[in-house]
């Protein structure tokens, strides 16, 4: 698959047009020992380039209409997978998709998003914008596995819940805060991954979990940034600034305690290498699963309540008069 280069990595176009002609000519040790230079020679460019990433560019890589999504995750990491449609009241929301797999061997609950990659698939995706059905799909799905005690694994990829007109009739609203009630209760070990854009209510509709870990290039905010520029500033030109001010990035949202971990990726990001990008993520969520299955029900959910009811406290000590 061609990898679109980004406005930022400008400078090592040139090296990956000349890989390309070096691909394309026919083996010999020649071509090979130049090919092995070209790459590491590009490699390393890459890896300066993003040592030094800025916020915006940031939103660029978690946005690569190659960054592998759940589809991807499936194929590399979760065999057997078997989907599950509808949410049993109204229809069935392709932007969200659910089911039952294996992980080393553990059956277990996959939801996330999908964007789609061409555009006939990204119509059909609604480029991953969920509607009410969709989070209504997805706690169905997740009471199933409570029931049947599996473990869920979440995968979180979309610029927003869906704002139309179909979707505010329908209740986005309503589903997606019964979704933050229902899942902080669910009796099941539950891993968030935000793997591309958490976008707004629509990632937190499905991202209530035990652990939530966060790919090195992701990015996870109450709004986009050019959202934020149009309201705060009224020019959606300021994006650049917005997106510095929102601490949308990994290393902020750890540092805010907002997410547990962060999934390194492989140089250049995940759309480079999704291989290598699922054996990553693979080390980090095989390992935090095993924790969180090691806990009893009462200590895990009531970590799980801990965890999501101190953000924000900002040093403020916090009384729970209810208790």
């Amino acid at each position: 698959m061609p990898t679109e280069i980004l406005d930022f990595e400008e400078s090592i176009a040139p090296l990956l047009k000349e890989l390309d002609g070096l691909v394309k000519q026919p083996p010999s040790p020649v071509r090979d020992r130049e090919l092995d230079a070209l790459t590491r020679k590009i490699e390393e460019a890459r890896r300066e380039l993003y040592r030094t990433l800025t916020p915006w560019q940031r939103v660029q890589v978690a946005r690569h209409p190659n960054r592998p999504d759940l589809e991807d995750y499936i194929d590399r990491l979760f065999p057997g997978f078997v989907e599950i449609h509808g949410d049993r009241r109204f229809s069935d929301d392709h932007a969200i998709m659910t089911g039952f797999a294996r992980y080393h061997e553990q059956p277990v609950l996959l939801v996330g998003h999908v964007k789609g990659r061409d555009t006939k698939e990204k119509i059909f995706r609604n480029f991953g914008y969920a509607r009410p059905e969709g989070y209504r799909k997805a706690i169905r799905a997740m009471r199933l596995a409570e029931k049947f005690h599996r473990p869920i694994l979440i995968f979180v990829d979309t610029p927003a819940a869906y704002p139309g007109i179909e979707s505010e009739e329908r209740g986005v609203a309503e589903a997606i805060a019964a979704n933050l009630r229902d899942m902080m209760l669910l009796d099941a070990p539950i891993v968030v991954v935000v793997s591309g854009e958490g976008g707004s209510g629509g990632a937190l509709g499905i991202a209530v979990g035990d652990r939530v870990l966060m790919q090195e290039f992701a990015i996870y905010s109450v709004i986009p940034p050019e959202g934020c520029a149009a309201i705060l500033w009224r020019d959606a030109a300021k994006k650049v600034e917005a997106a510095e001010a929102l601490k949308l990035t990994a290393p902020d949202l750890l540092k805010a305690e907002i997410i547990d971990e962060i999934v390194p990726e492989p140089v250049g990001g995940a759309h480079t290498n999704l291989d290598a990008a699922a054996t990553l993520l693979d080390g980090v969520l095989s390992r935090v699963l095993t924790e969180i299955l090691g806990l009893e029900g009462p200590r895990r959910l009531g970590q799980r309540y801990q965890k999501f009811r101190s953000m924000g406290r900002l040093g403020v000590e916090f009384v729970d008069h209810g208790s």
